[in-house]
């Protein structure tokens, strides 16, 4: 089923690679079976005694249609030790919103804080926010969870907004910083004038003491972490799924590209609904003369990549069993 050993491709079911990894991102075009390679991988990972958490962050949520059980803004056990959850941008990005507002509501005087209020409704209405707000989100999952699981297995949404994602901590640390050295400067032009007005016993307090610097500084720190986490590339790695045809090939590559520019580990390409070799009819043999020309194309051009190859069954992925032949197309029973 397989092309030969060569050009950095590899027969199905020979890699474990997948498993070592602590943190995996799954990506791809929209309806090239991410999401089936995503549950097949955390299904596997589970099998095989591993504590695994199913972050889904597509709008599109497929991952409760595939287990046939549903998953919820809540983590939940799906089946033993694997534990899934299904972000919803707009949800996150509320929540975000009212945590800031309770945040400032202790920094800020009543005679501002409703107009403070107001300046973060609005800015709630930009666009981003809620790339914004389910990147926090993200990062807590990775944070909070990754020393009590093995993996954590992030279906993304399709390729230009999972790659949006991945950017967020070094557009937000840039924010972050920038945010921090406008209030520095504020809040020691605020000192010197206490220093004047005020009794040198209420002079004393350092800018470091501020609590809005204090805030940037500890999510400047979760970034930082975070980051370090996404750049390791033994322990996180990135999974780009396509099919053999044009448009997903093109995308991949350039993917591809932009998340090497980003020193983000492309651990694995999965090419998935392969046509079997055994193929009758006409129709059928056309198709599969077209695919090998994609095939080849995916080797020279996606080839320094370690390539996955995944048939395409009779039948549609979903339930358990079927998934479980994704999982034995993807990783090796050795583990």
């Amino acid at each position: 089923m397989a092309p030969p050993n060569g050009n950095g491709t590899l027969p199905i079911g020979q890699s474990s690679v997948l498993l070592k990894k602590r943190i995996l991102f799954f990506g791809g075009k929209g309806g090239v079976g991410k999401t089936t390679c995503a549950s097949a991988v955390a299904l596997a990972a589970s099998r095989r005694g591993k504590r695994v958490l199913l972050v889904s962050t597509d709008p599109a949520h497929s991952t409760s249609d595939i287990f046939e059980t549903p998953f919820g803004r809540e983590e939940r056990e799906i089946c033993p030790g694997l534990f899934g959850i299904e972000l919803d941008g707009e949800f996150e990005a509320r929540a975000y919103i009212d945590t800031v507002k309770r945040q400032i509501s202790t920094l800020f005087r009543s005679s501002i804080l409703k107009e403070a209020e107001r300046q973060i409704e609005l800015a709630s209405m930009m666009p981003g926010v809620e790339d914004v707000a389910l990147f926090d989100r993200m990062c807590d999952l990775i944070v909070s969870r990754s020393d009590d699981l093995d993996l954590i297995v992030f279906d993304t949404a399709p390729t230009g907004h999972s790659l949006r994602l991945l950017r967020m901590p070094e557009f937000m640390t840039s924010w972050i910083e920038a945010l921090s050295q406008r209030r520095r400067s504020l809040v020691s032009l605020n000192r010197n004038i206490d220093s004047v007005r005020l009794k040198p016993e209420s002079r004393d307090h350092a800018v470091e003491d501020d609590p809005i610097l204090k805030a940037l500084a500890n999510r400047g720190e979760k970034l930082k972490l975070v980051r370090s986490r996404l750049m390791h590339h033994n322990d996180t790695g990135f999974v780009l799924v396509l099919v053999p045809e044009k448009l997903p090939i093109e995308e991949t590559v350039r993917a591809a590209a932009t998340l090497r520019a980003g020193d983000v580990n492309v651990c694995s390409v999965i090419v998935n609904r392969v046509l079997p070799d055994a193929v009758d009819g006409e129709f059928y043999q056309a198709r599969r003369k077209q695919e090998q020309v994609y095939r080849d194309e995916i080797i020279r051009r996606l080839g320094e990549y370690r390539l996955q190859w995944v048939p395409q069954f009779p039948t549609d992925v979903y339930g358990l069993a079927s998934l479980e032949r994704i999982s034995a197309a993807l990783v090796s029973e050795r583990g």
